[in-house]
């Protein structure tokens, strides 16, 4: 068979076929295009889901009738000056346009500043028309009718309209995110208006205009910077989630991104702190010098490359704890809003804290048995799991600190105590959790703050102080190892060797001792004791396959930390265990004190806070 050279038509459809996936694709390139020149107002008009209509308008610099030209053809762009190792712009394939026209009608009209007059051309399925003058505004409009007609074999793989215009909305929603200078509006007969205000600066009030006001009143403030790569943004706090990632936006350089790493980093900042099976709500922008990111690594130009993905994964792992941990009592504002809720009228039915899942806690299907517990009170010494006693295992002396404050008592747990008893501390401002006035069905205690009231699960609080003192044990001093009689010889692939033994010497610290065995082999040596007898093969074939995904081997960390978390589960204090005052009060300061103390170790929250505004106004005590 003899090779042709194929058309520029056709060339122009294939690479369409990368660049323009569906409607969507098709805005996502206009409105970078839009920004790239500058435009503080760009409007979005669709019908049929964008595959009948999509027009975009920017008031951006224009162009004239010899750049119209050019710009209709492939590899044409003004965005390259720098190579490809300073880009600095949303686009510079030079692709976008070409590929539109060759599989719809595309119409650009545009006048540049200082110009008298427009130009227009028009590209009908690859087939490119002369430009010819026309009356336009400063600016440029580009109208894509008939998406597809070109390749109607791509039309049999849409989306019904609804589908394809939310698509276009999660797209304007994105760039909105990134530009907050810029005004934004979505309209069309297939939709609902949609309009994003210039907020200028204020970057929080264009996500509040995103993701909602009650993002502003439970987001924390993310800036940090390591080795000239700055990560800022905001980042809902643990008990602010929802049942799916579609409210997480990342940028790079001003560039949304879906990264599989940066999206990994977050679940790991995040990790023991949000019950299975939700997602935080954040907004993330990573400043990086253009020469260390490729983001030539696909047409669609949504996934980029990091010259360094471990300092950009350890900068934001580190820079949201440090923030959780900065604000970690923090609880969300919806439990108090569910609560507050569920005493009015119009509350019933389904208002109450029941469908707490529906407002950024999981609902009854995740509870996993709190409240279940015998009555017996309890004590450390009758616990299976014994974190008092665990000296042997490596931080004994760490889960001590958590349970000092209530030794004294554990002697006393059945000594009659009055559950209308409170303290006799008075609430201060220095106490953001207030002074203890009562416990309720021996699980819940109530403290009085300056301006309103704090109800607390004493276990769920407990269990999240002991975790957090384990845990503190395990990345503070090399864990105890347990050598094996016989070394477990573990065969893998020669390069899955290579990167287990760089990262020999931090598997040791976590207990887990390996030599090189041959080319194509790795020894077990020791395994980490508080793990017990486990399958070693199997944990080394994990690790070299996240090693290989993430160059990171956070696994056998993990599963050490799980472990801790269980301990903690057991061996933190029950429902069910009547607290003297000086008990409860005690609770409040180590959690005032311990970061993430605001949830427990499956995420769920340990407190929910109301104000005495939100009080008074059930009682009608308000305007």
């Amino acid at each position: 068979m003899a090779i042709t050279l194929l058309s520029e038509t056709l060339i122009n459809q294939i690479a369409a076929g990368e660049v323009i996936e569906r409607p969507a694709s098709a805005a996502k390139e206009l409105i970078e295009n839009a920004l790239d020149a500058g435009a503080t107002r760009i409007e979005i008009a669709t019908a049929g889901g964008g595959k009948t209509l999509l027009r975009v308008v920017d008031n951006g610099c224009g162009m004239g009738a010899d750049d119209l030209a050019l710009a209709v053809r492939r590899h044409c762009t003004s965005k390259l000056g720098g190579g490809l190792f300073d880009i600095r712009t949303l686009g510079f394939r030079g692709e976008a346009l070409p590929s539109i026209g060759s599989v719809a009608r595309l119409t650009i009209a545009s006048r540049p500043s200082g110009s008298d007059h427009g130009a227009e051309i028009a590209v009908h399925g690859g087939v490119v028309q002369a430009v010819r003058p026309t009356p336009a505004n400063h600016g440029t409009v580009v109208e894509v009718r008939d998406l597809f007609f070109a390749t109607p074999a791509r039309l049999k793989f849409m989306k019904t309209e609804r589908a394809e215009a939310a698509a276009i909305s999660e797209v304007v929603r994105r760039m909105a995110i990134a530009f907050p200078g810029v005004r934004f509006l979505l309209s069309g007969p297939d939709r609902t208006t949609l309009e994003f205000p210039a907020t200028g600066d204020d970057r929080l009030e264009r996500i509040a205009q995103v993701l909602g006001r009650d993002f502003r009143d439970n987001a924390i403030e993310i800036d940090a910077e390591r080795d000239e790569v700055r990560l800022t943004g905001f980042a809902g706090v643990p008990t602010f989630n929802r049942g799916n990632s579609l409210q997480q936006y990342v940028f790079v350089n001003g560039r949304p991104v879906q990264d599989k790493l940066i999206f990994s980093a977050l679940r790991g900042a995040y990790a023991e702190t949000i019950p299975q099976g939700r997602y935080p709500i954040a907004v993330l922008s990573i400043a990086i010098d253009p020469a260390l990111v490729d983001v030539n690594v696909h047409p669609a130009k949504s996934d980029v490359r990091f010259r360094d993905p471990g300092l950009v994964r350890g900068l934001i792992v580190g820079a949201i704890r440090q923030a959780l941990a900065a604000e970690g009592d923090r609880s969300s504002t919806l439990g108090a809003r569910g609560l507050v809720n569920a005493f009015r009228p119009e509350g019933a039915g389904g208002m109450g804290l029941a469908s707490g899942a529906g407002r950024g806690f999981p609902g009854p299907g995740g509870q996993s048995g709190y409240g279940n517990a015998a009555a017996a009170p309890w004590a450390a010494e009758r616990s299976p799991y014994r974190p008092l006693e665990t000296d042997r295992r490596g931080f004994g002396e760490a889960a001590q600190a958590a349970f000092t404050a209530f030794a004294p008592s554990a002697r006393m747990a059945s000594e009659p105590v009055e559950p209308e008893t409170g303290g006799t501390e008075s609430p201060s401002p220095s106490h953001p959790l207030g002074a203890a006035r009562a416990q309720l069905h021996e699980n819940y205690i109530v403290a009085q703050t300056d301006d309103g009231l704090v109800i607390v699960d004493q276990h769920a609080a407990h269990e999240r102080l002991v975790y957090e003192n384990l845990r503190k044990g395990l990345s503070t001093k090399a864990l105890p190892a347990q050598a094996l009689l016989i070394p477990d010889i573990v065969d893998l692939a020669e390069d899955d060797c290579d990167r287990l033994m760089v990262h020999a010497q931090e598997l040791s610290r976590l207990g887990l001792t390996i030599e090189r065995f041959g080319p194509g082999a790795v020894a077990v040596r020791e395994t980490p004791a508080m793990l017990g007898e486990i399958d070693a093969a199997g944990l080394i074939r994990q690790l070299a396959d996240e090693l290989a995904e993430w160059d990171t081997a956070s696994g056998l960390a993990g599963r050490l930390e799980a472990l801790a978390a269980t301990m903690a589960c057991h061996g933190s204090v029950r429902s069910g265990r009547r607290l003297r005052p000086e008990e409860m009060n005690a609770l409040l300061r180590q959690m005032e004190a311990t970061p993430g103390s605001g949830q427990c170790n499956h995420g769920r929250p340990t407190y929910i806070e109301i104000k005495l505004a939100d009080i008074e106004r059930l009682f009608g005590r308000s305007g």
